[in-house]
């Protein structure tokens, strides 16, 4: 089931367009972060610096910046679930899998191994979720953020202020401020290549097609039908964030860019619940501020209604 935002939300109307967006399949996805790498050379955007050494990741960038809008997280499992390690070996009895032949450089590679730790690392190619209840958008008071043709939310930085609202609105913590103009900065689905007719340069890059682009609801069917493969296979912790949620379920109303998951969203530094404060808070703001304005009429009303009886009583005119 696909969502879409309300047609009064879309700033640019286009014959024919439909809603596009990111399926990103964390379980290809092998951490070589070429999505990072295109996002970052087609943006123009700086980079992030990198250190080695004991203790240091190997994800240098670290989060989703104003600088980096396509980021590779590296989850390590020191100690896989038992659950990870049940579905392992249902993995590996279902498949004819067995021993490699020795390989001199290698020492000899035990498949039966490898499938049992397979949990050790996780990777997850993170970017804008490009919401169907967008909180960035919600906050913005200058115009900056707006809906595209392709339901995609793009943020324009010659109209951004920099007042930040927007940061904060964004319950997945992706929007940030740039530390040297103040301006923010986020994912863009690539709007200038999809106006050519190119596919965004994260989903071009990627050598395994853990990252894919294309017509939301055909992404959508694509997911589905991956995740019961993989049940079938015996991931039965398989399931998608963001996408084929019931409708009081749904994570901001549906994700444009959504994932495949085999581990708490957590885990991948995902809410599991992702309600814009913004938009959770607008009824109880709304609420009062009428009542402030109520009682702040009100008051005004008596200060009137005290005047006259004194005016009445002293025979005299108003007293203001």
């Amino acid at each position: 089931m696909s969502t879409s935002a309300p047609d009064t939300e879309i700033a640019i109307h286009r014959a024919g367009a439909q809603r596009m967006g990111f399926f990103t399949d964390t379980s290809v996805c092998i951490g070589c972060k070429a999505c990072e790498v295109a996002c970052k050379q087609w943006n123009d955007l700086p980079a992030d610096g990198s250190q080695s050494g004991k203790g240091v990741s190997y994800d240098h960038t670290g989060d989703l910046s104003a600088s980096t809008w396509r980021h590779v997280r590296f989850v390590e499992l020191f100690e896989p679930s038992p659950q990870l390690r049940e579905e392992a070996q249902r993995a590996l009895d279902a498949g004819a899998v067995g021993k490699l032949p020795a390989i001199p450089a290698a020492g000899g590679v035990d498949v039966d191994d490898a499938v049992r730790k397979m949990g050790d690392w996780v990777f997850m190619s993170d970017v804008c979720k490009h919401c169907t209840n967008a909180g960035c958008l919600d906050a913005c008071p200058t115009g900056a953020l707006i809906r595209t043709e392709h339901q995609t939310v793009v943020l324009q930085p010659d109209v951004c202020n920099g007042c930040g609202y927007c940061v904060t609105a964004c319950p997945f913590g992706v929007v940030d401020r740039d530390h040297v103009d103040g301006r923010a900065g986020k994912c863009t689905l690539c709007y200038d290549r999809l106006e050519d007719g190119l596919e965004p340069a994260c989903a071009k890059s990627c050598p395994t097609d853990s990252i894919q682009f294309g017509p939301h609801e055909e992404l959508v069917e694509i997911a589905s039908r991956r995740v019961a493969e993989l049940h079938r296979r015996g991931i039965e912790g398989a399931y998608l964030y963001g996408a084929g949620d019931e409708p009081d379920e749904e994570l901001a109303g549906g994700l444009g860019s959504f994932f495949l998951l085999t581990q708490p969203p957590e885990r991948y530094g995902l809410p599991a619940h992702a309600d814009s404060p913004v938009q959770e808070n607008v009824i109880p703001a709304t609420a009062a501020a009428l009542a402030a304005g109520l009682l702040a009429s009100a008051g005004t009303i008596l200060v009137f209604a005290a005047a006259a009886r004194r005016a009445r009583k002293t025979g005299g005119g108003p007293a203001w």
